[in-house]
């Protein structure tokens, strides 16, 4: 059985996005000094209420900040949003947050694993190690034999 790690564990890192509510929806916005935590552009596992979902964090257009646009079921709904449910926006609405509140974003293994929460809450997560290798890699190895 993986060990559990709490979203207060030392080893978690946790950063205050805000909620924004955008044309098509709602993101979370990172603030520039946090964007060293992420990964952006690569899909990214985030856990919501204990499901592991999918997301991507982009890069603003201008500046220097990231968002989280929403997150999905598989990692091929995060690279064709109109394809899938967007669960952030059901996430934020079962929580009761608004635009302009705070939602946590617990950095549980950097370029790989985030979780979701509400300030106030706590949230529990199985510790894995990322994979060594990116899929990428994997395939390209597999050609060159």
């Amino acid at each position: 059985m993986a060990d559990r790690i709490s979203s207060d564990h030392p080893s978690v890192r946790t950063v205050r996005s805000t909620c924004t509510e955008t044309a098509t929806g709602t993101k979370l916005d990172v603030p520039a000094e946090d964007r060293e935590a992420f990964v952006h552009d690569e899909v990214v596992r985030v856990v919501l209420d204990g499901s592991e979902r999918f997301a991507r964090i982009e890069r603003a257009l201008t500046g220097e900040e990231l968002s989280l646009p929403g997150v999905y079921d598989t990692p091929e709904m995060v690279r064709n949003p109109g394809e899938g449910t967007d669960r952030l926006e059901e996430w934020i609405d079962d929580h009761g947050i608004r635009s302009g509140g705070s939602v946590l974003i617990d950095v549980v293994e950097p370029e790989f694993l985030y979780g979701l929460r509400a300030p106030g809450e706590t949230n529990f997560y199985d510790a894995r190690e990322p994979p060594s290798d990116s899929l990428s890699d994997i395939a390209d190895g597999l050609g060159t034999e």
